[in-house]
């Protein structure tokens, strides 16, 4: 059953107004009113929620894998961290955290995604692994919310992780500033996302395979093209290496530093809340 936590927050900084008639954002590459996106991605990963991870395993040849585990190798997770996972239903991070440091030794964990259903997959892997209930003392908790105006009081947790989420949001700044809001001073971010690749010959290789290649393995594999033509698109339309690291500054995170991983094709950006 996924859980909803209960609204116990003080925001520290509020939105602006803005007119909703005029806000629009980008689905992909094409054009939405604001308040179109998040129905839509929910969308997307309803239709691909059961075959997620094994389409992950497909389109990457597994190399995602290893970059979740450089993630984690960078979190360096201790006994006792307070965890907010973000986007990550199916339960990937958070079941690699309590892999490293131990069930009965961690923190606990909350993982929030927009999407029931892969929250419920992510519940369901858990299950299978024995990891819910008294084998994880302190909580792992599985919440419905959205990135933007997360569930969770202000200070609330010591990391914050978000592994190729970030750029389904509507507005990244908002995201990046309820990061920030939620972390406790001294808390890490850390964010796994696809990038723009920095190879030229890998870069046209990459398109060839994103544009030709995965739309029909995602027909074949989870009988949905259009939802892996917009993943392909939406990658297109997240922001560079460079630019993400400014607008996690603009947020009020310090310290921001990225990775490129296999050429550019994902990067790992890390922040701190001083």
């Amino acid at each position: 059953m996924v859980q909803r936590m209960p609204q116990n927050r003080h925001t520290e900084r509020a939105s602006k107004p803005q007119s909703a008639a005029a806000a629009t954002t980008h689905f992909g590459f094409e054009e939405i009113a604001e308040s179109e996106k998040a129905p839509r991605v929910r969308g997307v990963f309803e239709s691909v929620a059961t075959r997620y991870d094994l389409m992950n395993d497909l389109m990457s040849g597994g190399i995602h894998r290893l970059w979740k585990r450089a993630l984690i190798d960078w979190l360096d997770p201790r006994p006792g961290l307070r965890l907010l996972d973000v986007a990550g239903g199916t339960g990937d991070i958070p079941l690699r955290v309590l892999e490293r440091v131990g069930a009965a030794q961690a923190g606990p964990i909350v993982v929030c995604d927009l999407t029931p259903d892969m929250l419920e997959v992510g519940r369901v892997r858990a299950h299978d692994r024995g990891l819910l209930g008294t084998a994880c003392p302190n909580g792992l908790y599985w919440v419905c919310g959205d990135a933007q105006d997360l569930p969770l009081p202000d200070r609330a947790v010591d990391a914050y992780t978000i592994a190729f989420g970030l750029r389904n949001v509507t507005r990244i700044e908002k995201a990046l500033s309820e990061a920030r809001r939620v972390l406790k001073p001294g808390g890490r971010f850390l964010c796994l996302e696809f990038s723009h690749v920095v190879l030229p010959t890998l870069s046209r290789l990459y398109d060839l395979y994103s544009f030709k290649v995965l739309p029909g393995l995602g027909a074949r594999v989870a009988g949905d093209a259009a939802a892996y033509q917009y993943l392909a698109e939406s990658i297109r339309r997240f922001p560079a290496q460079e630019d993400l690291a400014a607008l996690i500054r603009e947020a009020g995170l310090d310290q921001v530093r990225y990775r490129n991983l296999s050429g550019g094709i994902a990067a790992l950006h890390s922040a701190w809340r001083i």
